[in-house]
Parts: C-alpha cells; structure tokens; sequence
C-alpha cells in the first residue's frame, strides 16, 4: 500500500468485524505520471481543485486520437467525435472536499470534552487544513461526467461527451453506448472505455465491509481457492468506427466489435443475489451478441445454480466450443477497468480468432499471463490458463497490476 493512499497502521485490522477498519491492504497502483499543466492550458488555480482521473484521462485519450488521426490529427474534423467512458463511484476528491464540512461534529464533540472555544476553533482549523480547500472549480474538478467533459473541451470534440456508471461493467457500458452511438450514425468516431484512478481508503472500506475483497490478498478467477476480488487502479480507451468507414480511410483495424449486449438479472432477493436463469440467458442472447466471457459465465452458473447437472458447453455459443486460452484481467489488477482491459487483450490468442473478431493475422496480440487462476471450479471447462505472454502494443491503456497478479 504506497503512502499517498492510506497507512495500514491507521486502519487495519485482520478481523473484518472490526468497526471502521480494513482487513484488506493490497491492490494494484498507478505508479506517478507526470502532467503537462501547461501544455493542457490549465492554469495552476484550476489544477489543484481537478480530480487525477480528469487529468490522467486527457493523456490516455489524446494518445487515443493520435493513434486514430495518424498524420491528420492537427487537421481532422473533430466535430462528430464522441467520448463516452466508464467511470464508477466517486472520484478521489469527493471525501476531501466532504470531509471539510463536518466541522460542525467536530465543534461539538470538543466542547462536549470541555475544551476553551479559542482552543476548539485552532484545533478545526489544523484538521481542516489536512483536506482540499473549497473553490470555485471544485465542482466541476470533482464530478465524475466531467472526465468525459474534459477531453471534449481540451481535444475540442464536437459530439456526445457523457460517462457510464453500470459498477464493474462501466467500461462494458460504455462500449455498448459507443457501438449504438456508431449504428445510430450519430458520430463518426468514439473513444470509449474505461477510467478507474480510485483506491483510497473510501474504496477499499466500501469493498471490504461488502464483503468482496480476498482476505489473503490474490485473485483466483474461477479457482475453487477463490476467496474474493482486489481493487486495481487503470485507464483503457480504444477508438471505434464503423468498419466500412476504417476501411475507406485506411486506418489499421486492430479489431472487430462482431456484437455486443447487456441484461439485467431483474427480481431477486437482494441487489447482490444472482438469478439462476439469468446466467443461461446470456448465452440464449439475441444474435447481435457474441459471449465475451464464457468461463465466468459458467462459474457464475456453478455458483448460483450450486449443482453439477448443467452441461457446460451447453452454456457456451457453438462456434466458441472447443480450447479457448484466456488472460483474465481480474486475475492481474482485481477490479479497475477489467472490462475494458479484457477487451483490449482478451481474446486475442483465441484459437479462432477471439470473440471480438481479431483475424489470424493478428498473430502478433498477445493475451496477457492468466494471474493467479488456480485449479478451476469445475475440470471440465474448456479453458486453459496462458503462462506468459509479451505485451501486444496495442492500443492505449494503463494498467497497474495488482502484486498478486505479477
């Protein structure tokens, strides 16, 4: 846990009972990147009250554009490009500012201890000075639609600018809005994916008092030793066209978004709790919708269904049967932008290509190693964990593993 987070001797503890403190302390960190304030035209005042996200997300998707522009990126007409992200819970400053406005407790707990007024007014001074200040670009520096809202205002993108909050599918989500966006023919180019720069103390309270978060530290997709997720910060854009448009412009086609889609579980007992059915619908989809990720639907399955009758490669799509290598991305980083990291490498080893179309000539995609798989649930299932594997290069993304997962 890197000290610009939070001290593990202020706030953990083994026993998850424990009230206000953590029985979880590692995850995956973005390691410093240094930001051209300057160059981006934010004056000094404007930066110290704007989340890191909105400016981690300015470098991430303006190496996005350039990477789709090519040598037309000063000259491209950017009026009927989209920017549509995945970005989940709060952002970083949210506690802070928050934290300035319980003064009120504050007060009245030291004079209820008898403390002379003088004294309780300098003591709420020294606290408040440990958190950011109120000012008059606090607002729009701690909302998480403005991460979206900024790179159209700084890379002067004419089309949708909003971001998706659908949990750990955000990213998913807001591919799903980008590909409508396309279908639609209301912009000509998106980038989307996801942004995820928040593992404080906040973040890892909230998972930990679910519980989600592995007590032992290491994420094991679909391992019988399974014990929980980790939290793992990172940003992953990609840019979407229409294919028939790529291919009238020239433009390198990395992949094929073949379908996409998304339900919802409806009724349960709690907005935690799996419907069983719900997990073979996925595979039952319409035919616009191409699995992504069998293996988790199917440990999903296992899980809710807790039985052994279900025939597996009843659950995946026909033309998926057969080996099928994967890199999960949880297993590396935990929960971040897995989404839109498995979708940048995920897949691409894929004996027939991968799920999201990437053609045999691809062969230099790597899929990333499978961290921390584990025996699997359940021997019969068709995958097989990818030792090790070079970086593929290709698109944009920031990813900090977790420890656990190398």
């Amino acid at each position: 846990m890197p000290p610009s987070h939070w001290l593990p001797e202020d706030h953990y503890d083994p026993d998850p009972g424990a009230p206000d403190k953590l029985y979880a302390r590692r995850g995956g960190f973005l390691s410093r990147v240094e930001f051209d304030a300057a160059g981006w035209g934010v004056p000094p005042k404007i930066l110290r009250a704007t989340d890191t996200a909105q400016l981690l997300a300015l470098i991430v998707a303006e190496k996005v554009l350039r990477d789709a522009a090519r040598t037309r990126f000063e000259t491209m007409d950017r009026s009927r490009i989209s920017i549509i992200l995945g970005v989940t819970s709060a952002l970083e400053m949210i506690p802070s500012l928050a934290s300035r406005l319980q003064k009120p407790i504050w007060v009245k707990s030291m004079r209820e201890h008898g403390l002379p007024e003088e004294e309780v007014q300098a003591i709420c001074g020294r606290i408040a000075d440990h958190y950011l200040p109120w000012e008059e670009n606090s607002f729009p520096g701690l909302l998480g639609n403005v991460v979206a809202g900024r790179i159209a205002n700084r890379l002067y993108l004419g089309g949708t600018n909003c971001v998706v909050d659908a949990a750990c599918a955000s990213a998913l989500g807001a591919l799903t809005m980008a590909a409508h966006e396309l279908y639609l023919g209301e912009s000509d180019l998106v980038i989307t994916g996801g942004v995820d720069a928040l593992n404080d103390i906040f973040m890892f309270t909230c998972f930990c008092k679910t519980p989600a978060l592995s007590p032992t530290g290491d994420c094991r997709p679909f391992s019988d030793a399974a014990d929980g997720t980790m939290l793992g910060e990172g940003l992953g854009m990609m840019a979407l066209k229409r294919l028939a448009d790529a291919e009238r412009d020239g433009d390198p086609v990395y992949a094929v978004l073949k379908g996409i889609g998304s339900s919802s579980d409806g009724r349960a007992k709690s907005v935690y709790a799996p419907v069983p059915g719900s997990v073979l619908s996925v595979s039952a989809a319409p035919t616009q919708t191409v699995i992504s990720g069998p293996a988790e639907a199917i440990a999903s399955a296992e899980a809710a269904l807790d039985r052994e009758d279900v025939p597996v490669q009843r659950l995946l799509p026909r033309h998926r049967r057969g080996p099928c290598p994967r890199g999960p991305a949880r297993g590396r980083g935990g929960r971040g932008c897995p989404g839109m990291a498995e979708r940048l490498a995920g897949g691409a080893a894929a004996d027939d290509g991968g799920p999201w179309g990437l053609p045999a000539d691809h062969g230099k995609w790597a899929l990333p190693p499978t961290g921390n798989a584990g025996p699997c649930v359940r021997s019969a299932l068709p995958f097989r964990p990818v030792p090790g594997a070079a970086p593929s290069g290709r698109g944009t993304w920031w990813w900090s593993p977790a420890a656990a997962g190398g």
